[in-house]
């Protein structure tokens, strides 16, 4: 008898965007910027984005999403990956204490730092963990505060980054099903590990360093070169996944790019042959999320039922490292939830129950 290898299918699709909302004039005036609205638009596609509040974290927005998502698929989790740029301390990681938080109990929880690219690369842990049964039913979430490593007088980074968090559960199931992941493809390059960086807080500049200068506590990104790498990077591996899944372009009939300017995606799709009305996403009012960049485009597009459930998708994403990755899947069935951002001193609320389940009544998201 042949024993199918189960894939990971998407069963729930979770997002969390922090309320305050920060239009371009608004951050051309924090920074005082040599800009415009027009000059923004123009350049990036984005009118908008979110900022978390001062005393919201990444691992609040974490919570959120990834409540949200769980309720999506009214399942429980055995699993968290976090993929997150800013975490909420340097040590340790915040997928622990964010699995705490959601009532997981003991699961096994760590952080992924692939920068713009990790949703994809945790996505691709996650199917892998599942396809070889040390897990069932992954939570991934891609969440990020990038208001808080943001230079606001560098307009290369000021105009285009906001912070928000989104989420996917996974469960083994079905290659035929809705959801399910099909293929996957991923790489890296460290020779452009300087290209988008923050270039103090590690072993070898940390903080303390005297001879420190402001620009290097803060994000930066050599844009012109980016944008080759990011246009190549990812068209390359869009190649290589439909390729792997055995897709001809043209039966793709939907495209998430990493939300990081519109030009980048559009000439991403146009190289690998996906038609304009096939392109989704929502860049323009939320800006360049990083690691909750495809998961929030995901539950946006999904939530306006743009896409119908089993329709051929195609994910790809670029970030710092360098590193690229992509995924081939059928659009999943699920309906998306989304939630506020949960403080950390709600823990009264979110701890796990008795039983050591999700508390999924004390919840305030909404569908």
């Amino acid at each position: 008898m042949t024993t199918v290898t189960p894939t990971a299918v998407i069963r729930g699709i979770g997002s969390c965007l922090p309320p305050q909302v920060l239009s371009n004039e608004d951050v051309k005036r924090r920074g005082v910027l040599d800009t415009t609205d027009e000059w923004i638009r123009t350049r990036t596609g984005i009118a908008r984005r979110r900022a978390a509040e001062e005393h919201t974290s990444t691992g609040d927005l974490a919570v959120a999403a990834g409540r949200a998502a769980q309720e999506s698929a009214h399942a429980r989790a055995d699993l968290l990956l976090l993929a997150t740029t800013t975490p909420d301390r340097r040590c340790p990681a915040t997928a622990p204490e964010v699995a705490y938080r959601l009532g997981l109990g003991a699961v096994p929880a760590f952080d992924l730092s692939a920068v713009c690219s990790g949703f994809v690369y945790a996505v691709t842990v996650a199917t892998a963990l599942v396809r070889t049964g040390v897990c069932t039913r992954p939570l991934v979430i891609g969440a990020e505060t990038y208001s808080r490593i943001i230079d606001p007088l560098d307009r290369d980074t000021a105009v285009i980054f906001g912070d928000g968090a989104g989420a996917v559960l996974l469960e083994a199931g079905d290659r035929a099903e809705p959801g399910a992941i099909a293929a996957v493809d991923w790489g890296s390059d460290g020779s452009g590990s300087d290209l988008i960086a923050i270039a103090a807080g590690g072993s070898r500049r940390p903080d303390t360093s005297p001879r420190l200068c402001r620009e290097d506590r803060y994000f930066r990104m050599s844009g012109r070169a980016v944008y080759g790498h990011a246009v190549r990077r990812m068209t390359d591996s869009s190649l290589a996944v439909l390729a792997r899944a055995g897709w001809r372009p043209g039966t793709v009939g939907a495209f998430i790019g990493h939300q990081a300017n519109k030009r980048i995606l559009d000439s991403v799709a146009d190289r690998v042959g996906i038609a304009p009305r096939f392109r989704h996403g929502n860049i323009r009012d939320v800006g360049n999320t990083a690691a909750a960049s495809i998961p929030l485009a995901l539950a946006d597009t999904a939530a306006r039922h743009r896409v119908q459930p089993g329709t051929r998708t195609l994910l790809t994403a670029f970030g710092g490292g360098l590193t690229w990755g992509s995924v081939a899947l059928s659009w999943p069935a699920a309906r998306p939830r989304s939630s506020e951002p949960e403080p950390r001193d709600a823990r009264s609320t979110t701890h796990p129950t008795p039983e050591g389940k999700a508390p999924w009544n004390l919840s305030t998201t909404t569908s």
